[in-house]
């Protein structure tokens, strides 16, 4: 069977990311309004309420603020760690107790044909966690909201056939910015903040060689970076280490205010 996957949207304007395999199918973070994620759900042949239901990555609004709202008029099951269920519950209004369902990082499950293993992250949130999808013998992964890429999280998502990894700054944009206080800069210039086009650039040649070879850049700042500028520092770096873009190497963009492509994943016969 295929494993399908689009970045419905992805930026600190709000992040939903769509997976399915064989008759499962879910959302990972619900951070649009859900008239918005309705939509863009429809608009690549997707009903809401054939979803298997919705998992959190971490309680920032830009991940949840639709949760709430399609569990409820879609009956769709929301699955958060306890530290974010405790840190979320209040913002997404009230959710039937038969549609919470909590899991602890590091446990793996299973939602219908998709195995589920999620993954400690580092970022400032209250038990913030990504992602990685199996289906069959195919994986997907999602890795943003990242102040570093740590060992950890590069042990979570070798060798997955797609990765979603973040690259949501340019740094010297950042320090620049006449808008952000001192305080919110150093949050995402920290360890516990988001990762830098050159972070990025750094984790994807880590990954090649676990053998990953197809990234989209994604959670990029609307006002930090420029989807060009994120695209080109990182094939600069894999030009630099001889990567055969293309080839060795496939880079994509997922769009913060965009539906984004869809992704077809099919096993080697």
């Amino acid at each position: 069977m295929d494993m399908i996957f689009c970045p419905l949207y992805s930026g600190s304007s709000g992040n939903a990311l769509f997976v399915q395999y064989g008759q499962t199918r879910l959302l990972i973070d619900a951070g649009k309004p859900g008239k918005t994620l309705t939509e863009a759900l429809r608009s690549i042949g997707v009903e809401p309420q054939t979803l298997s239901g919705i998992l959190i990555t971490h309680e920032h609004s830009d991940h949840i603020s639709g949760a709430g709202v399609m569990a409820r008029k879609y009956r769709l099951p929301i699955y958060a760690t306890p530290g974010t269920w405790r840190a979320m519950e209040k913002k997404i209004g009230v959710v039937p107790p038969e549609l919470k369902v909590t899991f602890n990082k590091g446990q793996d499950f299973y939602m219908g044909d998709i195995g589920v293993v999620p993954f400690a992250i580092p970022h400032d949130a209250a038990d913030p966690v990504g992602f990685r999808l199996y289906g069959g013998g195919l994986s997907i992964a999602t890795a943003t909201d990242l102040g570093q890429f740590t060992k950890r999280v590069s042990d979570a998502i070798a060798g997955s056939n797609l990765v979603l990894l973040e690259s949501n700054h340019d740094p010297d944009m950042l320090r620049a910015n006449p808008h952000y206080p001192m305080a919110l800069k150093q949050r995402i210039l920290g360890n516990h903040g988001h990762l830098s086009n050159d972070a990025c650039a750094d984790a994807l040649m880590q990954l090649l060689n676990t053998g990953v070879h197809n990234v989209i850049l994604g959670h990029l700042s609307g006002e930090n970076n420029t989807p060009h500028l994120a695209l080109q520092t990182s094939e600069m770096r894999a030009e630099q280490e001889g990567v055969k873009l293309g080839v060795e190497l496939c880079l994509d963009l997922a769009m913060r205010d965009q539906v984004g492509s869809v992704y077809t994943l099919r096993e080697d016969k």
